[in-house]
């Protein structure tokens, strides 16, 4: 396990170490959240690179990544903790069977209820691994996407982010030695509660700027011709200018690179763009809106910048 930064230029060069450029006020919210021990939560648009944190904050601190995938419908079974009833009913059968035809005894019905609920048969999820006191590190939690599942969710997560610790009547309560680092996300498809963003520090990400863009793409694509890329990031900037159901993230712009040096493309052209925008953009209406004259329009500012 690697020693947390001492700063916020500290924070901000190990994380560009990792390729993963960050802005000055995130790399401040990162130092604060592991200074202070706090959550990070993290909102912005798809594809802004704030799963990205979480898995770079574990590379860089050298500690495991547990990944808790929100979606509609996810309950404490699913992200904290079950008990395992098969196997439960199993040892009750089996119980039952030693006993013979006198049936299980008062005593031995108390030592059973006990081992029950025992460790046994406790099957940990993602929240209750994050705050194991069993861990030999204390892990990066990311719970990623909270605005996908449920609102009542919401109400599981307090207790781990207040005390990092969570409550099991049959068992009782599972505190970690030393609190996990907690990172959630949020594309903001729906408004998440106070209460959850009091006990976190906040970041909005958004979209990158022209030169962040640049940056960020000649990191994660160190292949890519400086004329391409150059113009990949230009166009990219000013297709966030249209209104659009889905403005195209960070993640596109890389994804768009790969794309078109796969096609050993040098520089844009229109034909390339209409072929290959269902790599940048993801709804119909959207390439529908952007493909032929409105991408023509867009080079050729872009061009027109280029040369002066």
């Amino acid at each position: 396990m690697n020693t947390l930064p001492t700063s916020i230029d500290d924070t901000a060069q190990r994380l560009l170490a990792l390729d993963y450029v960050p802005e000055r006020a995130l790399a401040t919210t990162v130092f604060l959240a592991l200074k202070l021990q706090r959550p990070l939560f993290l909102e912005g648009e798809p594809g802004t690179g704030k799963t990205e944190i979480a898995k770079t904050l574990a590379a860089m601190l050298g500690r495991p990544l547990i990944r808790l995938q929100c979606h509609e419908g996810l309950d404490l079974a699913g992200a904290a903790y079950e008990w395992n009833y098969a196997r439960q009913m199993l040892e009750i059968r089996l119980a039952e069977s030693t006993d013979g035809a006198a049936g299980v005894t008062g005593k031995s019905r108390s030592a059973l209820a006990d081992e029950l609920f025992s460790d046994r048969f406790l099957i940990r999820r993602a929240l209750l691994q994050a705050i194991d006191p069993a861990q030999p590190v204390p892990p990066v939690l990311l719970i990623d996407e909270l605005d996908r599942a449920d609102e009542p969710f919401e109400a599981f997560l307090l207790e781990v982010l207040s005390d990092f610790q969570i409550t099991i009547p049959e068992y009782g309560t599972v505190k970690a030695k030393e609190p996990p680092i907690v990172v959630l996300t949020s594309n903001r498809t729906r408004e998440i509660h106070d209460a959850v963003k009091r006990r976190c520090l906040y970041h909005w990400v958004g979209f990158p700027d022209a030169q962040r863009e640049a940056e960020i793409l000649a990191r994660r694509v160190p292949g890519a011709p400086k004329a391409l890329a150059a113009q990949i990031v230009a166009f990219v900037q000013r297709l966030r200018e249209i209104e659009l159901y889905k403005l195209p993230g960070i993640a596109e712009t890389i994804e768009w690179t790969r794309a078109l040096m796969e096609l050993d493309a040098i520089v844009l052209d229109p034909q390339t763009i209409n072929d290959t925008l269902g790599v940048l953009l993801k709804y119909q209406d959207d390439i529908g809106k952007v493909q032929g004259s409105e991408a023509a329009r867009i080079l050729e500012q872009v061009q027109r910048a280029a040369n002066g």
